[in-house]
């Protein structure tokens, strides 16, 4: 009879850790399958940029601005849109006297105003913010961009172009221009770089998971 008995509750604790087993295999099986989340990768994204054409230093007069280069480099390799922040106040100016005006507009805090408008900024979920760095941060008519339009929220990746100011102030403006926003690891390149920078722009959004 004990043996009988023995055999019993033997037979009753295979079948429990054979259930038991199943049932984990099952569970681990299910979360396999689960979706992972997506960081940066996945939502629309845009390129808010602006570029002056024309007498630049070290490049010279250039019918295409070093940042816009830029631009369409990140445009091509990750398929985002682009929105160009134009005006025409700087046209034909030379390095100099433009480098003055720029100074003269941080100083008094100018928003000079810009053409167009960007498609309906609610369908992106990533931004890039790109520009030259004028006197350790972006020329001033970015600065009627931030103030003009939310991007509270979203991802924000600056970029910019210079010849020696790297990023400037330009990561601290945006921050503090969107204090909701992340902001992603942002990128510079010398001006004079541009035109053979699509592999360090390459690199660099890879590091992003782009």
């Amino acid at each position: 009879m004990k043996a009988f008995r023995y055999i019993i509750c033997l037979s009753a604790l295979l079948l429990s850790v054979a259930c038991n087993g199943r049932k984990a295999d099952s569970q681990t099986a299910t979360q396999s399958q689960l979706p992972s989340s997506g960081g940066t990768e996945g939502g629309k994204m845009l390129v808010v940029f602006f570029s002056h054409a024309g007498d630049n230093y070290a490049v010279g007069n250039v019918k295409v601005g070093n940042t816009k280069r830029i631009a369409d480099y990140i445009a091509e390799l990750t398929g985002a849109d682009l929105f160009e922040v134009k005006t025409d106040k700087y046209d034909g100016m030379a390095y100099e006297p433009l480098c003055d005006l720029a100074k003269e507009e941080q100083e008094r805090g100018e928003l000079p105003p810009f053409e167009g408008e960007p498609a309906d900024l609610g369908q992106y979920d990533t931004v890039f913010i790109g520009g030259p760095v004028w006197w350790g941060t972006y020329p001033q008519v970015m600065f009627t961009f931030f103030n003009r339009y939310d991007l509270n929220g979203k991802t924000l990746i600056p970029f910019t172009t210079h010849e020696g100011s790297g990023l400037g102030r330009c990561v601290e403006d945006v921050q503090k221009a969107y204090p909701e926003a992340i902001v992603k690891e942002a990128f510079s390149i010398y001006g004079h770089e541009a035109r053979e920078g699509k592999e360090k722009v390459r690199k660099w959004l890879k590091g992003l998971g782009l």
